[in-house]
């Protein structure tokens, strides 16, 4: 145990004492006796686990920003994070390779008792001081004065002690809670840092962050010093002190040099500029990363950094503007320079709002950005004369080999310089190009299936058209994938027959895999035909827009079936020889429905997965991860496949880390991660590790009970915690908890009119402090105020059974 756990001795007095007078030996279930020695022992165990998974699980660190957020190869600077429950900092992890970081600095606002109690004790060493100045100078002038007023070194070092630490982390009860805290972290980024995204966590004795994204850029990096919000309570102490006010700093243009990357902050009411010379001929471009770097605020307020970008001639005559870009909330500008001389570019938040979280980069100079390609993917195994259009490109082709099924990214370099990203598609089905003209059935372009048609819709207005043959009873799956690969179309999708009649239509369709995407923009159809003969699947815009940017890949085939998998959290802090839940989403798709088996892929010794199948025709499910009973000394990377059978063969596919990130208090994503970082601190106090006895999944009679057995610690156990069902599935309770031989007895209850035989999931079981309320067993406790769980047992796995007349309880 760290010095930073250890229970204060006088706690530990206190409840010896309290426990002494009562402690003889004990008989539990009329069978089980523990020692009075042993059952002391036990309970300051209990007190001591007690005590640290409590904070643990109340301060889990967060962070809400990084700034600057990124930095250039080969550099060594400083970065600030904020976040709130990040006492104790002193890890850095950023993934990939040749990024070091270590910790330089933390500071939190002072709590208000601790600031008045500083406050106090410096009122009273000014007194003594005054009084000891009055005794000076009554001495000097003859007068004999008895005093223990006596104003030495050590009073005038505790006063700058004390005005230091005050001015340093004074209190702000103004301020946001979620961002208030402050790592300094120092950064160096080696020459050969592979440039592109990484994500930066902090580690505390209280576990591991959430990830936020880090740049590793190429361009010398401009940024001006972390801003600061106001702060009224550090205004008045300076104010007593008789000093000048904080004030923030006036910003003015920062004149920079091309190609730069630019970092800023935008606080209430700012407008941040940089002046810059331009040269004629000059393709400028200005990309914006804001709400790329921090899609969603914690807690949604001001509200999220809506960035506008603006470039400015040197007498202050606007030249471009950009609020968004396509269909991305982050503003990109491109200016072609008509003449030699100063140019200005401008970022503000198109509400004027800000705080420190609304961070920002910007990319500027004559930099290759590529902004559409087509085809927008091609087959496995073959080569794809790919199109690109966009700014300072090196050419307008490139050739690109594709290998494995699935989805990647395209760039190109133009000397040394990497242009942007965009996604690029791979399957396994053939392929065609759409051919002109094909805008009604008439001049339909004939296919035969299965096929994926790379596509454009050209023009505003445009249709494209594809006939097809089929027979009665044959199922089909019509697909576009468009906004998912960076296009601009909304695509929409209509089935007609020989004669015309509409048989099928969509508009936008639902993908949870697709990140942070807000319009599902995207159409899909499933259909049984009706009868055989010919067929036309339509494609247009919904908005009726069009161009070259408006590629499409269309794919028309029988079912397709398979899945996805993602896995939330992807920072996972967990006990020594303990369990936490996390929760696995099965994205399935062309109507998948058989169960899936989870698996941990190549995981360092001792761990172990509780409830790992994601039981049929269910989207997700809940399970738990079991650490090793060693401690480690560096989170690990953890990496999690499904095993499923689909049409009689064995498929296997990665659990894709994600963070569940809420946009306006309403709609949740998943949003990818690079990794599934998981800590493992602590230790859980008893000698043998907690596990579920007997069969798997356990047989639930609707509207019976069952006995579930937990190996471990038992009648102690049962004496200082209760156990609580967290989020069941409606109708299932813990009607009673019991100590036996083996450790701790769940009775659980089913209610018939709530469940159905044949429901299978898991049961997710939190450990409370205290003793097991009879109110608190439908899983709330007595006013519904929840207390924070202190663990989790192994997640048990569980299916309903129809229960048979006169049928006894287990």
């Amino acid at each position: 145990m760290s010095k930073s756990e250890r229970i204060p001795k006088f706690e530990i007095r206190k409840h010896m004492g309290a426990a002494q007078a009562r402690l003889r030996p004990v008989r539990i279930s009329g069978f089980l006796r523990i020692s009075t020695f042993g059952f002391r022992l036990w309970l300051l165990l209990c007190l001591a686990f007690t005590s640290q998974v409590r904070a643990q699980q109340s301060f889990t660190p967060h962070l809400g920003y990084v700034y600057p957020a990124g930095g250039r190869q080969g550099a060594t600077f400083q970065i600030t994070l904020g976040g709130q429950f990040l006492d104790g900092v002193s890890n850095v992890f950023v993934s990939g390779t040749g990024v070091k970081a270590s910790v330089a600095d933390f500071t939190k606002p002072m709590p208000q008792g601790e600031f008045n109690r500083l406050r106090d004790k410096l009122r009273e060493l000014q007194d003594k001081r005054q009084a000891a100045f009055k005794q000076n100078r009554k001495h000097s002038q003859g007068t004999a004065v008895i005093s223990t007023n006596a104003w030495t070194a050590a009073d005038e070092k505790m006063v700058a002690e004390i005005r230091e630490k005050i001015l340093k982390n004074p209190p702000n009860r103004q301020g946001t809670p979620a961002i208030a805290e402050n790592a300094i972290v120092r950064m160096t980024v080696g020459a050969d840092a592979e440039p592109g995204e990484r994500e930066i966590r902090l580690g505390t004795p209280f576990g591991l962050s959430n990830p936020l994204k880090f740049c590793v850029g190429q361009l010398p990096e401009f940024s001006a010093p972390p801003a600061k919000s106001p702060n009224p309570d550090r205004d008045r102490f300076l104010e007593r002190l008789g000093k000048p006010l904080l004030k923030p700093v006036a910003k003015s243009e920062m004149h920079i040099t091309l190609p730069a990357v630019v970092s800023g902050q935008i606080m209430p009411g700012a407008v941040d500029r940089f002046r810059f010379y331009g040269r004629k001929g000059q393709h400028l471009v200005a990309v914006v990363c804001a709400r790329d770097l921090l899609p969603y605020l914690a807690d949604a307020v001001p509200g999220w950094f809506q960035a506008t970008l603006a470039l400015y001639d040197a007498k202050g005559k606007e030249l471009a503007y950009n609020d968004d870009y396509g269909f991305h909330p982050d503003p990109v500008l491109h200016y072609e320079v008509l003449r030699d001389g100063e140019y200005v570019i401008e970022i503000k938040d198109a509400l004027y709002r800000g705080r420190e979280d609304f961070v920002y980069r910007i990319t500027l100079g004559e930099l290759p950005y590529v902004t559409s390609i087509f085809p927008l993917g091609g087959k496995a195994g073959t080569e794809t004369r790919v199109e690109m259009a966009g700014w300072n490109l090196p050419a307008a082709t490139l050739t690109r080999t594709n290998r494995e099924p699935g989805f990647s990214s395209i760039f190109v370099r133009k000397e040394e310089r990497i242009s942007n990203r965009l996604p690029f598609a791979v399957d396994t089905l053939p392929e065609c190009r759409e051919q002109e003209p094909n805008n009604s059935p008439a001049s339909a372009q004939s296919v035969t299936l299965p096929i994926i048609v790379n596509g454009r819709i050209e023009q505003p207005g445009d249709w494209d058209v594809f006939r097809f043959e089929a027979r009665a009873g044959q199922e089909i799956v019509a697909e576009v994938y468009a906004r998912r690969l960076d296009s601009p179309l909304d695509s929409v999708l209509k089935l007609t027959d020989a004669a015309g009649k509409q048989l099928a239509f969509n508009d936008d369709c639902e993908d949870k895999g697709c990140g942070l995407n807000t319009h599902h923009a995207d159409s899909r159809l499933r259909v049984a035909l009706p009868a055989d003969g010919t067929y036309y699947m339509h494609v247009g815009d919904a908005q009726h827009h069009g161009g070259e940017e408006y590629a499409y890949r269309l794919r028309i085939s029988a079912p397709q079936p398979d899945f996805d998998l993602r896995v939330v959290p992807s920072s996972i802090n967990v006990r020594a020889g303990m369990s936490v839940p996390l929760t696995v989403y099965a994205l399935r798709k062309d109507g998948f429905s058989n169960e899936i088996t989870i698996v941990l892929a190549g995981a360092p010794a001792g761990f172990s997965l509780s409830g790992a199948k994601v039981p049929a025709n269910q989207d997700q499910v809940r399970l738990t991860l079991t650490a090793p009973s060693t401690l480690l000394n560096e989170p690990v990377s953890l990496e999690l496949e499904g095993c499923a059978m689909i049409q009689g063969k064995a498929v296997v596919r990665p659990g894709v880390p994600a963070e569940d990130m809420m946009q306006a208090f309403a709609y949740r994503h998943l949003v990818p991660a690079k990794e599934l970082k998981v800590a493992v601190f602590g230790r859980w106090p008893a000698r043998s590790s907690v596990k579920i006895l007997g069969e798997s999944p356990v047989k639930i009679p609707a509207g019976g009970t069952v006995r579930v057995q937990v190996a471990g610690p038992g009648g102690a156990f049962a004496d200082r915690f209760q156990l609580e069902l967290s989020d069941p599935p409606e109708g299932i309770t813990i009607r009673n908890v019991a100590a036996v031989v083996e450790g701790t007895e769940l009775l659980l209850q089913s209610d018939a009119a709530k469940v159905k035989p044949g429901q299978k999931g898991n049961l997710i079981v939190n450990i409370i402090p205290g003793k097991n309320p009879a109110s608190s067993q439908k899983g709330k406790q007595p006013g519904n105020q929840r207390r924070a769980a202190v663990g989790t047992l192994p997640a048990i796995p569980f299916e309903i059974v129809a229960k048979l007349p006169m049928q006894a309880d287990r």
